[in-house]
């Protein structure tokens, strides 16, 4: 029995070391087959968390916006379109040039001791004076609806400032008019147009003038009335507008109007003269990605179009909204927009359109 036990156990010993001698050799033919399968597996691997990674970040951004409220979505809304703090005018510098100025005038007078001279002077000095005094109230009237339309991003707080509005200012006042129509313009647009109805343009400053004619092209838009918008943006003045960001709004109302009236090609050229991601134009970045979704769509350069609405989700997927089942939108960029509101599982909320 301890005989067979050990001639048993030899053969047992021998196959295990002949298996261990084989192993390295036939891992070794096997190696560059492994190698072989395993390569594109690596290079799957390498490409997979990039891809995962901007899948995931929508997914986020899409699972956000849908957890968000309709009032949370409006609130949000309003930042974006809350314009942005203004310096206030200095005054000072402005009266020691114009005293400048006159002081000048008046030495003249003087060296050359004319009638006419001193008469001129003396005009001077009366108009120079009025036209101050003017400018005091004006900019201090602007500097204090710029802080009450700051205090209204809330629903309370805009309750409060149109009752501000129709209590602390007189009916005509043409600052107070555009003031309560930016208001009204987030929840009540023909509201707001109707009050910018009421003024009389011909009465008006030319600036003041045209920011009534683009608030009104802008409602029209929204609306999807290209014929009254377009009307009313030809009458701008896109030239004439010192304020870079007035000049950008002008333009972005104004093209939008061309691009869906046929002048896409206008209306690309006008909006390359502006970078809506320059820091400077942080408030009508939205506008004009908008104005140009529609230009490069009335171009029929969709991918120009995808894009420009993909720069609008990444602002708010909500504001995509203006794209899908409103008037006269063009069926390829509404198209467009559409797919890309399915891709992020986000259902279009009520618009609410931006400040001038």
């Amino acid at each position: 029995m301890r005989y067979s036990g050990t001639v048993s156990e030899k053969p047992e010993t021998q196959s295990e070391d002949a298996s261990s001698q084989d192993a390295p050799s036939a891992r070794a033919q096997d190696a560059p087959s492994a190698r072989a399968s395993d390569a594109p597996k690596k290079t799957e691997g390498s490409r997979a968390p990039s891809k995962l990674g901007s899948l995931s970040a929508r997914s986020e951004k899409a699972d956000k916006a849908k957890r968000k409220s309709v009032s949370d979505v409006q609130q949000e809304l309003r930042d974006l379109s809350k314009p942005t703090e203004r310096p206030p005018v200095d005054m000072k510098k402005i009266y020691l040039r114009v005293a400048a100025v006159l002081a000048l005038v008046w030495i003249a007078a003087l060296v050359f001791r004319n009638n006419i001279g001193f008469a001129v002077a003396g005009v001077l000095t009366v108009v120079t004076g009025g036209v101050l005094y003017w400018l005091k109230g004006y900019f201090g009237k602007a500097q204090r609806l710029g802080a009450l339309l700051s205090s209204a991003d809330t629903d309370e707080g805009r309750k409060k400032a149109l009752a501000t509005l129709d209590t602390e200012f007189k009916k005509g006042d043409t600052q107070a008019i555009l003031a309560k129509a930016q208001l009204l313009m987030q929840e009540s647009p023909r509201e707001a147009q109707a009050v910018l109805e009421s003024v009389n343009l011909d009465k008006q400053l030319a600036p003041v003038a045209a920011q009534v004619r683009a608030m009104r092209a802008m409602i029209h838009l929204t609306f999807g009335e290209v014929k009254e918008a377009r009307s009313l943006s030809d009458q701008l003045e896109l030239g004439k507008q010192q304020e870079p960001k007035t000049r950008a709004m002008f333009a972005a109302v104004a093209s939008e109007a061309w691009a869906r009236t046929g002048e896409g090609q206008k209306a690309v050229d006008t909006l390359d003269l502006f970078n809506p991601e320059a820091p400077d134009m942080a408030e009508m970045k939205a506008q004009i990605w908008r104005a140009r979704a529609f230009a490069y769509a009335s171009t029929n350069d969709m991918k120009g179009a995808g894009r420009a609405l993909r720069k609008l989700a990444d602002i708010n997927p909500h504001l995509l909204g203006m794209f899908v089942g409103q008037k006269r939108i063009h069926p390829m960029l509404e198209k467009e927009a559409k797919g890309i509101v399915m891709k992020m599982g986000v259902v279009p909320r009520k618009v609410v359109r931006q400040r001038m």
